[in-house]
């Protein structure tokens, strides 16, 4: 497997990632000010997890990128 098609698929991967993260945000919000808000407290900490996976992902490809040129 070359480098380039290695950051194709971080590129896939980052994609799902941030879809996840909108995803997590819309219900997280829904509950942030209602009885349930330790809920909120809980997806805030899975969105915040999910930020640096996207990041790690990044530096990853970026590292990838610099290999393959």
């Amino acid at each position: 497997m070359s480098a380039r098609s290695d950051v194709a698929e971080l590129s896939s991967l980052r994609a799902q990632i941030e879809d996840l993260t909108r995803r997590v945000v819309v219900i997280s919000d829904a509950y942030r000010n209602t009885d349930h808000s330790a809920v909120t407290g809980e997806l805030d900490q899975a969105e915040r997890s999910l930020t640096n996976a996207r990041r790690a992902l990044e530096r990853a490809s970026a590292t990838l990128a610099d290999l393959d040129s």
